[in-house]
């Protein structure tokens, strides 16, 4: 059999380049699913996974909204990406992953646009012309090429998309489900103004309603977001879910109010998954933006600070109240890992207090050992013009300018935060304190609960503690508790025998004397219970794994707070509540509805704490 030479030069490339694939170095070893311990990510054997990650844009469209949308001149930095991540119609991909290993990146927070899932158009061939094995692909193959060449790598991914449909979030978790280096869901990108359950309207900085924190309404992105979670969470327990704080709210007009709330809302509102170990709470912080100042020039610009104009003392006491409260703060509700999602600045062009901002804010990455990930990673530069803001640059040839070798001022500062030492290796277990809230309807975040026992208390709202937490403490005001599984760990049975208590069949002791007690059977403890209005109307009773104390004492706080400790924070702000201690479990609760006592509406007035 006779070869041509050019058949030979074929095969000898092909094998050249197969080989290169092969040796091509990994992301440093780690074992997925991830989750959370405390302020910390962690990897299936408990080691301290840092999220040490960067924004691969592109997929998401870098259309500026304006002119036509087939002219690459009215794209950001003329950056058309064709709604897949950047840079594949330049540079081969095994290259781009070779930039973020370079870079020590580990994980890739990915953006996808709601738009491109639905789109079967087969790709151009010029937009993947440094990657043809992707041609005859649409968009969303593309992006599933991209995210299983990540993960073969040994980078974690994170979907991330700027307007949210529950429909589209599950298509997207179900999709990669069996991949378990596809490790989180970032809800939504910088929460401003939105108007939930409107498809035309969804979370987007066009409508007219700002977003607010637990108000209960159709700009309420805290109950979006949770309820966003709870149907990802029984999509697929094993993702992180990503909450990103309010970006920004009300008109940038000096004299009228206006701010960025970021994550100052948490602390008296949080999350509560129905997976446990699985919150991540993230920020964004740029310099040309402020604590009260949306970041805008001209049109919209105030006389507030921006964070440049910060000194470092007082931007990192201000990014700690803003943010890293959050993870700092241990034995709180709210207690969970921040991500620090994007930051950046450009390689040229800056302000003299835009290069001290940074240099002060990788000061702060290193100081509270956060997580990270920068924004762009990947960009163009032509003949020294372009974007100008990625770490790492291609021209329209497909040749790189190296961070590292290219005298880029922005290096040693990264290379410092890559080399400084955190906290590595086994994290240790720790208690966790949730909070359950009945503002606004049921709030059932056991998935046992959901899937077995129905609707036990039908017109009431109901409220029950995740999977392996019980009840520790309660609000007069009816509509707060407390959750957690300190001292006892997981308590429940693995049966999962429970009891809906609705009158005092149980009681043994007079504990609340002339109140009327709703109390467990022995060896159940409270995990949940339900309302109306105002009105206790029964208590859920779960049974014990293992056999429990009967020595009881009563907790009353219809006067006023009675805490044993300052264990979960204040987690029904404005309301009086009671808490048991850490080895204690609530074995009742006790309200009246007695014509002539104060206490006539039946709210919650007493817990019985028993250990």
């Amino acid at each position: 059999m006779r070869f041509s030479l050019s058949a030979i030069a074929l095969c000898l490339a092909a094998t050249v380049l197969n080989a290169a694939r092969l040796t091509r170095r990994q992301a440093p070893a780690w074992t997925g699913p991830l989750s959370t311990s405390g302020r910390w990510v962690v990897d299936a054997n408990g080691n301290r996974f840092r999220l040490t990650g960067g924004n691969w844009h592109g997929a998401s469209g870098t259309w500026t909204d304006t002119g036509d949308i087939n002219q690459d001149a009215n794209y950001h930095a003329g950056e058309n990406a064709h709604t897949m991540p950047l840079g594949l119609q330049y540079v081969p991909i095994d290259e781009v992953i070779d930039s973020f290993v370079d870079l020590s990146i580990n994980t890739i927070r990915l953006q996808f646009l709601n738009q491109m899932l639905h789109d079967t158009t087969i790709i151009d061939p010029s937009w993947v012309a440094a990657n043809p094995q992707f041609q005859g692909m649409t968009c969303l193959e593309v992006y599933d090429a991209v995210i299983a060449a990540l993960t073969a790598r040994g980078i974690a991914v994170i979907s991330q998309t700027f307007a949210t449909w529950i429909s589209d979030w599950l298509f997207v978790v179900n999709r990669y489900k069996s991949n378990k280096r596809v490790v989180g869901a970032d809800l939504y990108n910088e929460v401003r103004h939105f108007v939930s359950q409107i498809n035309s309207c969804p979370f987007t900085r066009r409508c007219t309603s700002a977003a607010d924190w637990g108000n209960g309404d159709n700009a309420d992105w805290q109950a979006a977001s949770q309820s966003a979670a709870d149907s990802i969470n029984q999509a697929n327990p094993d993702l992180l879910i990503i909450v990103e704080g309010i970006n920004w709210i009300g008109l940038p007009v000096d004299g009228l109010p206006h701010s960025r709330p970021t994550l100052t809302p948490v602390a008296l509102l949080s999350h509560t998954l129905l997976v446990s170990h699985k919150l991540v709470y993230s920020a964004h912080f740029y310099s040309y933006t402020g604590p009260n100042h949306s970041g805008a020039t001209g049109i919209g610009e105030t006389e507030d600070p921006r964070y440049r104009d910060l000194n470092q003392t007082t931007l990192f006491s201000i990014m700690d109240s803003e943010a890293s409260y959050v993870a700092q703060t241990p034995d709180m509700h709210y207690t969970a890992p921040v991500w620090f999602s994007e930051f950046g600045i450009p390689i040229s062009g800056n302000l003299p207090a835009d290069t001290a901002w940074f240099l002060n804010f990788m000061d702060y990455l290193v100081l509270r050992d956060v997580d990270f990930a920068f924004w762009p990673l990947v960009g163009y530069l032509n003949n020294g013009t372009g974007n100008g803001w990625a770490l790492m640059n291609w021209d329209y040839n497909g040749v790189r300018t190296d961070f590292f070798t290219s005298n880029d001022w922005r290096e040693p500062a990264w290379s410092t935060v890559l080399a400084a030492t955190g906290t590595e290796g086994q994290i240790a277990p720790v208690p966790q304190w949730k909070q359950l809230t009945l503002d606004h309807g049921d709030f059932i975040k056991s998935l046992w609960a959901l899937a077995n026992i129905g609707d036990y208390d039908d017109g009431a709202f109901k409220a029950m503690c995740p999977d392996g937490l019980r009840l520790t403490g309660l609000s007069h005001g009816s509509t707060r508790g407390l959750c957690s599984d300190v001292t006892f760990g997981n308590l429940w049975s693995s049966s999962h025998a429970n009891e809906v208590v609705f009158d005092e069949r149980h009681v043994t002791n007079d504990w609340a004397s002339g109140y009327t007690k709703y109390t467990c059977p022995p060896n159940y403890f409270v995990s949940g219970w339900a309302i109306r209005g105002a009105k206790l109307s029964t208590v859920m009773c779960a049974e014990a794994a293992t056999t429990l104390g009967t020595n009881g004492r009563t907790v009353w706080f219809n006067q006023g707070d009675n805490l044993a400790d300052e264990f979960g924070g204040d987690f029904a702000n404005g309301q009086y509540k009671g808490t048991c201690a850490v080895n204690e479990y609530i074995g009742g609760v006790a309200f009246t509805t007695a014509l002539f006592n104060a206490d006539a509406n039946g709210a919650p007035d007493a817990i019985y704490c028993v250990s």
